[in-house]
């Protein structure tokens, strides 16, 4: 062996160094790695663990609930008036199990023995109602949950008064919207109208006690706008959050267009009243003025009123031109196209997202007359094809308020927006 291949002292103690830090690393890493499963193993254990103190903890409601009511029957009969405070809580207690078959058939014996006792109707039946009508719901009986919406409704219209009687109807005619998007029934637009009507009918009981300005009447307003929207044919977002690509049910177009003059003037009228109201509140303001001109300009864009629109457009344009914080209000409203309608809760498009977080990206233009041109997808996540082409298709009917400069619309290039597909 030459001088050059035997390895000095140092180096060979260097290189059996260099082996047992390696040894040592890699059973410092299996250690790590043990502690790291064993860590989520415990991790595991402990979660079943809470489930099922959780799960044990509602039976043994349940169970308790079922022997005080076995034991009220022995003593007062099958019919005893205490037996309905029980049964809402057997009711509940199964429904948080997911019990909701007999949950249903728990509440339906209350509702029964609250007709006996107390007459036909009453409020003790209103939360067996609400607990039944949540179980159908979870059952997906959507056509069962909606019979027991309508018999909720003349109880409540039989029992409540003042103020309790207005959030009723605020919630019957939320239902009627939900409904509508389930297609619950043969005559889905009817929904749209009875939503209406039930916003109209919680105004009026709001302003009774609160009067013409209160703020509290805000809320069915802006509910009547969205009706107005939906009985003018719009396609969107709905009270889930999702967003519909589709078109409208069955019959509803040749409705809807016969339905269209009285819409425009009922939903202009709702508009003038909000600002109204708000301006009651907050003498108003520049933020005010502004807002109440771009949403009937909005209004009236939709319908298809493009003259008036961009008069009302205009004029806001006109009266955020003084002032640094006018001005940058005009660029925050004005300076961009936005998709119609822009109202919360019948939002025609959802909002984009940053584009590394959107599994759909778009380039469109949009003419000064509102529309969609040009259309680019530029991601290529092809698994998505099917949904993003419902999504183009979608974009491209959407009307949108034009991009307005020196007081006139104008087309507008380039706009890229990403969307989050599983919305849709």
């Amino acid at each position: 062996m030459s001088y050059t291949d035997q390895q000095s002292p140092s180096k060979a103690l260097n290189t059996a160094s260099v082996c047992l830090l390696l040894v040592a690393g890699l059973l410092w890493l299996s250690i790590v790695a043990s502690a790291a499963e064993l860590e989520t193993q415990q991790s595991d254990t402990g979660a079943l663990e809470r489930e099922d103190v959780a799960r044990e903890s509602l039976m043994s409601d349940v169970r308790a609930y079922a022997q005080r009511i076995q034991e009220m029957e022995s003593s007062d009969g099958a019919f005893a008036p205490g037996l309905t405070e029980d049964l809402l809580g057997l009711g509940l207690a199964l429904q948080r199990n997911g019990d909701h078959e007999q949950a249903v058939k728990v509440f339906k014996r209350g509702i029964h023995l609250s007709r006996i006792n107390e007459g036909l109707y009453s409020r003790r039946q209103l939360s067996l109602l609400q607990g039944e009508i949540a179980s159908h719901i979870a059952m997906g009986a959507l056509s069962e949950a909606d019979e027991r919406q309508r018999y909720l409704y003349r109880v409540q219209a039989k029992t409540l008064s003042d103020v309790t009687r207005g959030q009723a109807l605020m919630q019957h005619a939320l239902w009627q919207r939900q409904a509508y998007e389930a297609g619950i029934g043969e005559d889905p637009f009817a929904r749209l109208v009875n939503m209406w009507s039930l916003y109209r009918y919680a105004l009026s009981e709001f302003a009774k006690i609160d009067g013409e300005t209160s703020p509290t009447l805000l809320p069915p307003l802006y509910g009547m706008l969205r009706a107005q929207y939906l009985l003018s044919g719009f396609v969107g977002e709905t009270t889930n959050g999702r967003f519909r690509t589709g078109g409208i049910y069955g019959d509803e177009e040749s409705r809807q267009i016969a339905y269209a003059s009285q819409s425009y003037k009922q939903g202009s009228s709702v508009i003038r009243a909000i600002y109204d109201i708000e301006t009651a509140q907050n003498d108003g303001t520049l933020e005010d003025s502004a807002e109440m001109l771009l949403m009937l300009g909005d209004w009236q864009f939709w319908h298809g009123k493009r003259n008036e629109a961009l008069e009302t457009y205009g004029e806001l344009y006109g009266e955020l031109a003084e002032g640094e914080a006018a001005q940058q209000l005009r660029g925050e409203l004005l300076g961009s196209p936005q998709p119609l309608p822009g109202l919360m809760g019948v939002r025609a498009l959802p909002e984009p997202v940053d584009e590394q977080g959107g599994r759909l990206l778009l380039e469109f233009g949009v003419s000064d007359r509102g529309r969609v041109v040009n259309v680019v997808r530029l991601d290529d996540n092809v698994e998505n094809d099917m949904k993003a082409g419902d999504v183009i298709s979608r974009l491209k009917r959407t009307p949108f308020r034009p991009r307005i400069d020196d007081g006139l619309p104008v087309d507008t290039e380039g706009l890229r927006w990403a969307y989050d597909i599983s919305v849709w």
